[in-house]
């Protein structure tokens, strides 16, 4: 005898839905074989379609058992009832549940895929289907432009596809034309010559010159079962070898599901590039601040505290050669070398009685800003002065001191050197950073030299030999003070004849003076004779000074002695970088080189906010994440209600919960890959300067590597929470009570 595929005995279906408990149908007892072909009939509320899902494993029952192949079903779960489906059933719908969005071809290729197939595997099979139900020239058609009887051609090479022994059709016919309704039961009869076709239809007329059999329901019960011709018996049950979906299968579903529907796309692109926007922004904002509150301090010694300065010095305590400077400037993050930096750190005076200007020093030859009033210079005398728009003079003043001759001030008596005037012709404007004033003059290499002369004197100790005693030089009240002149031969010294009291016969002409100065790199001394005394008579012809008072102690010698003295070289110097997110690789390329090196924001005395801005930047980022995620969720869910009957389909053809919600995960990350890609082409477009957006370039300028990795997981993690609590909502219950209902 043989074998029922299907059988049901006393099985009860039952709806709960706010406390009141509806039939669906009430201790059914039926059974089924490979070969028929049947009808089941009767008014709507019968329960026909509720049986049909039932069969189908589509829905649950209550009481009584199911049978399939012999094996009880009362235990199953809903993973098992995905198994039986994807062994056992093949499903055309009433509604079609095609995927409006892709092919036929893509429609009935989805199905093979989802049971383990490989793309390449499926394409003739695929294709004579598609042949079968007389659809070749509309292979790669949208069924969203097929008829109503095309698209239930579709939906039957679809089920054909699982290669099932069970094809269950719940109203094939009840939306198509009558041409349409009998080339479909035509083709329903030919399939059950080797399967069970199980018909639900309420019009018993258009299937009776092809069914077997007919049931017949009212209220829930079976009233009819009639045979009414004889079938071919098929003994041999062949269930569908499905093997579990391929990672690539996968990969390709869930790229062809984000592009597929257009408008779902810009809309999912639109939240994520807002998510993208936002997290990269707020990020980045922190980082902004606290690379400003890192570089922020101050330092008694260093006055340049630029954040891209680095101070070197030779580990062999010898000083700079050219050779140097050269090889340290072929690093390729260097900008320039500040040779003798101390002036970097030395505040000197430019004034004319009328203005006053207290300012740093740099070479012009180191300039790299723009002249935003001005011009460069073009004569010795010329120089550039930088600093905050704010400032009153170079800001408010700007227009009085252009084109004035101002003067250096000595830096401890205040006597301004008239015999060398000095003319501001361009003012560069910059953002202040640094702790002390920002304002820089540049000047050409003259005025450096003179300049050094007087910043070696505060860095080194001077002592002055002479009649047997040390005297402290003194650069406040003149004592034993050393000035170089021009005129004065070489080991020869003019000394103030106030002195000669200290001399044997009160002169002092001929006397023996030894200068020793010495500082952290170097000793140096020099030994000279005293050839002339000044006094108020003579100081003007001897020095070229008028005020003997305000001179009076002071040491004169020759610059060339006073060279032997400090023109030692550069034991200290700076490199400024061009890029200070880099700084840190070109420190190691000088470390390497042999310099010890000092990065200048390494050397300031900072604030406690630090760690607080570092504590406060999680805490709101983590805040802005989750915000982002449930706006994120609460949209996305909307965008994606449409696809509630996409996930649901999948379920019935035979995706597994976690093989739909996987799909799901690869589409949304797909979604976030393309926004962040398309805001990575934006941050490039800024960074070449074909657009000019504020907000990007900070983001460019402080965030780095790792940042963008760090984001670029936050999002995906987004979209991976996101999937599986829409896929929760989507799979808690069977896939015919989510159809029925919204997401």
């Amino acid at each position: 005898m043989e074998k029922s595929i299907i059988k049901l005995k006393n099985v009860s279906k039952f709806y709960y839905s706010k406390g009141v408990i509806a039939s669906g149908f009430s201790r059914i007892n039926l059974e089924f074989k490979i070969g028929e072909f049947v009808a089941i009939t009767g008014e709507s509320g019968s329960g026909k379609s509720t049986l049909l899902n039932v069969i189908s494993g589509l829905d649950s029952y209550e009481e009584g058992e199911m049978y399939i192949n012999g094996e009880e079903t009362s235990h199953y779960t809903e993973e098992d009832f995905e198994d039986y489906r994807r062994k056992y059933i093949g499903n055309i719908f009433q509604s079609f549940n095609l995927v409006n969005s892709y092919t036929v071809y893509q429609n009935i290729e989805l199905v093979m895929l989802l049971n383990g197939a490989k793309k390449k595997e499926v394409k003739d099979k695929v294709l004579e289907l598609i042949r079968k139900v007389d659809l070749y020239k509309f292979r790669n058609t949208k069924v969203s432009k097929l008829s109503g009887g095309q698209k239930q051609r579709v939906a039957i090479a679809r089920a054909l596809a699982k290669d099932t022994p069970i094809i269950i059709a719940d109203e094939p016919t009840g939306n198509l034309d009558s041409r349409s309704s009998k080339s479909i039961l035509k083709l329903l009869s030919e399939i059950a010559k080797d399967k069970l076709v199980i018909v639900v239809t309420h019009n018993y007329e258009d299937v009776e010159e092809y069914v077997t059999r007919k049931i017949k329901m009212h209220d829930g019960k079976v009233l009819e079962d009639k045979k009414i011709r004889d079938y071919k018996e098929v003994s041999n049950i062949k269930e569908n070898n499905y093997k579990d979906i391929s990672f690539l299968s996968k990969i390709r579903l869930g790229i062809r599901n984000t592009f597929n529907v257009l408008p779902k796309f810009l809309l999912v692109l639109l939240v994520y590039l807002f998510v993208v926007t936002s997290l990269m922004s707020e990020y980045a904002s922190f980082r902004e601040e606290e690379h400003l509150e890192s570089i922020s301090g101050y330092n008694g010694y260093f006055l340049d505290n630029d954040e891209d300065r680095i101070v070197l010095k030779k580990n062999d305590g010898t000083s700079f050669s050219e050779e140097d400077y050269n090889d340290i400037l072929k690093i390729d993050n260097v900008d320039y070398v500040m040779k003798n930096d101390l002036l970097l750190d030395t505040m000197i005076n430019i004034s004319d009685n009328d203005y006053y200007l207290s300012t740093r020093v740099n070479s012009i030859d180191n300039f790299r800003g723009k002249i935003d009033i001005g011009k460069m210079p073009e004569e010795e005398s010329e120089v550039v002065i930088a600093g905050s728009k704010n400032d009153y003079y170079i800001g408010y003043m700007a227009n009085e001191i252009l084109d004035r001759e101002l003067y250096l001030t000595d830096m401890y008596t205040g006597e301004m050197d008239k015999s060398n005037p000095i003319k501001i012709v361009g003012i560069s404007y910059t953002d202040s950073k640094g702790y002390y004033s920002d304002d820089v003059i540049y000047v050409n290499n003259s005025i450096m030299e003179s300049l050094t002369y007087e910043v070696n004197q505060v860095y080194s100790k001077i002592k002055v030999l002479f009649q047997n005693k040390y005297y402290d030089s003194s650069n406040y009240d003149n004592n034993f003070r050393i000035i170089p002149k021009r005129n004065i031969d070489e080991g020869n010294a003019y000394i103030s004849s106030d002195l000669n009291y200290l001399c044997k016969n009160y002169n002092c002409i001929g006397t023996d003076i030894s200068i020793d100065a010495e500082n952290i790199y170097y000793k140096e001394s020099i030994n000279l004779k005293v050839n002339k005394t000044y006094d108020k008579k003579n100081i003007e012809s001897l020095t070229g000074i008028k005020d003997y008072e305000s001179i009076s102690g002071v040491i004169f010698i020759s610059s060339t002695d006073y060279n032997k003295l400090y023109s030692k070289g550069n034991f200290q110097s700076s490199v400024f970088v061009k890029n200070v997110h880099n700084i840190d690789n070109t420190i190691k390329l000088l470390n390497d080189r042999g310099y010890s090196t000092l990065k200048i924001t390494d050397a300031l005395v900072k604030l406690d906010a630090l760690a607080a801005i570092r504590i406060f930047k999680t805490i709101v980022t983590v805040i802005l994440a989750v915000v982002l995620f449930f706006i994120s969720y609460f949209v996305i869910k909307v965008i994606l209600k449409s696809r509630n009957i996409y996930f649901t389909t999948i379920r019935m053809l035979g995706s597994s919960k976690k093989v739909s919600r996987q799909i799901l995960i690869i589409e949304l990350i797909n979604d976030a890959n393309i926004a962040y890609l398309l805001f990575g082409v934006f941050l490039l477009l800024n960074y070449f300067g074909v657009i000019n957006i504020s907000f990007a370039h900070t983001i460019i300028e402080y965030m780095k590597g790792n940042d963008y990795v760090l984001l670029y997981l936050v999002l995906v993690m987004m979209s991976y929470l996101i999937s599986n609590r829409f896929a929760r909502k989507i799979f808690k219950d069977s896939a015919m009570k989510v159809l029925k209902e919204e997401v």
